[in-house]
């Protein structure tokens, strides 16, 4: 068994985009990031603390707009267009979930599509499920870069992806039938999930559930990815596969934390060099 290990490759990736970065400047150019923060929830507020520091670590100029959790909808959209007028910003992101009473999906309609670095706008993920060069959500392009490291060819395999979040789900199991794997995406309403699971060469998670899958449900040697983040009553950090066990039998397998985490993070970083370069006109 082998571990996936994010945080190395994350590590890795930062100094590569720091060397990008440092070329830009050269040519006057600093890549700048936008975080729309709204409302209170630490789960959140601790995100964007560590992208703000990971921008500063590779040399991006980042800003983060905080408001306050009563805000209006208009308020937020009228902002997010001011953002979107500014030359000195490449990338926004709008950081979720919002609260209740906003329409998460009309504010992220409302980002410019060249500065969607989180890649949930309709245009984007259109583009990405016809196979075209688009900004991909960064957890599904992290999960395929943590594959690429490992030099794990998906083309052919039997996927099944477990959660179909716009956010996760959908874009991964794009991702994967891009790369030729037959892909089966699981959400609350599959009868027997186990069926689907134990069949899979590659296994994606993703849906907050402690210890959801469980040694039975995995096949034998197959490629395990946990995107689960889940708190636990001890305050211990645990992903949605039970990793003792599962370890066991898996070929690879992810570690929460530690595993895909760190690589979200960093493609964010690279989507955001992505951004500047394309608006900058540059390869």
């Amino acid at each position: 068994m082998t571990i996936l290990d994010g945080k190395a490759l994350s590590s890795k990736i930062k100094e590569q985009i720091k060397k990008e970065v440092e070329e830009l400047k050269k040519r006057d150019i600093i890549p700048g990031l936008a975080v729309i923060l709204v409302g209170d929830d630490p789960a959140s507020h601790t995100y964007v603390k560590m992208k703000a520091k990971a921008c500063k670590e590779v040399g991006i100029y980042s800003i983060t707009h905080e408001m306050p959790n009563d805000i209006s909808q208009k308020e937020i959209i009228e902002t997010i267009k001011m953002i979107n007028k500014n030359p000195n910003i490449d990338g926004i992101l709008v950081q979720l979930p919002l609260p209740k009473h906003i329409d998460t999906t009309k504010i992220l309609e409302v980002i410019d599509p060249k500065k969607d670095v989180d890649g949930f706008h309709p245009y984007n993920f259109g583009r990405l499920i016809q196979g075209l060069d688009s900004f991909a959500p960064c957890t599904p392009l992290g999960v395929m870069e943590l594959l690429k490291e490992y030099s794990i060819d998906v083309k052919g395999k039997d996927a099944c992806v477990v959660g179909a979040s716009n956010i996760v789900g959908k874009p991964m199991q794009a991702l994967l039938l891009n790369s030729f794997a037959t892909v089966d995406i699981c959400h609350i309403f599959t009868k027997d999930l186990k069926s689907h699971t134990k069949r899979a060469d590659i296994l994606v998670v993703g849906v907050g559930k402690p210890n959801l899958i469980t040694k039975d449900m995995v096949k034998e040697g197959a490629i395990v990815i946990d995107i689960g983040i889940n708190r636990l009553e001890n305050g211990k950090i645990v992903g949605d596969v039970d990793f003792e066990n599962v370890s066991k039998i898996a070929s690879f397998i992810t570690p929460v934390p530690g595993g895909v985490g760190p690589m979200t993070i960093a493609m964010l970083l690279k989507n955001s060099i992505k951004a500047a370069k394309k608006r900058k006109e540059i390869d």
